[in-house]
């Protein structure tokens, strides 16, 4: 039987100590870390090589999304999971652009999070019932259809760039909730430019406000 290294994550002491205990007690499961901020996390990371990090969305120093940003471009192997209080769209959406497998509240039972923990081990998403909810409406809202025909079929980041200008974000805006550079989103514009047919961001925006 394999063991499921785990990383903790989380500045408050205690609930360190009651996440050991509760996944400890699994045969398949071993604490080899913990951290009380996001820095002291990523060299854990690098010294101790766990399969799945459980991280906190809060945390001084280094927040959880950056956090498992930052793993999932130097310890690609390591599975993050956020484990927090908190379902803010910004940490939800931000941890899951970052490379996060998974997304629980506090709240969850000790049969749900020992069950994400295996799996995500595995590769599978998981997901909190109300964060899964909050994923599907963000989906439906979703922004105009491009033109039809190959050309116009938009990438998923053209997607959520094109959103994000039909709310009145400007490219800055966008490099920022997106955590691309601004030279990056200019040219997702363009390239939404050239499907939909047109010679400017202002008429682009109006378009996809209008959604014809």
């Amino acid at each position: 039987m394999s063991v499921i290294r785990v990383l903790l994550a989380d500045d408050q002491a205690l609930i360190r100590q009651a996440l050991r205990k509760m996944l400890e007690i699994e045969d398949d499961i071993e604490i080899v870390a913990e951290a009380a901020d996001g820095e002291r996390a990523l060299l854990a990371a690098g010294s101790c090589r766990p399969d799945v990090a459980l991280v906190d969305a809060r945390m001084p120093e280094m927040d959880g999304v950056e956090l498992i940003a930052r793993l999932s471009a130097g310890h690609p192997s390591v599975v993050s999971i956020v484990l927090s209080t908190f379902d803010e769209d910004d940490y939800i959406f931000g941890a899951l652009r970052a490379g996060a497998a998974g997304y629980l509240l506090k709240d969850c039972t000790p049969d749900e999070l020992t069950d994400a923990v295996r799996r995500a081990a595995r590769g599978e998403t998981v997901l909190a019932s109300a964060v899964a909810a909050r994923l599907v409406a963000e989906i439906r809202r979703g922004v105009p259809p491009a033109p039809r025909g190959e050309a116009g079929r938009l990438s998923a980041r053209e997607a959520e760039v094109a959103r994000l200008i039909a709310a009145g974000a400007t490219n800055r805006q966008i490099a920022g909730r997106l955590r691309i550079t601004e030279g990056t989103v200019k040219n997702h514009v363009t390239s939404l430019l050239r499907k939909y047919g047109l010679r400017d961001r202002t008429r682009l925006a109006l378009r996809l406000r209008d959604g014809s």
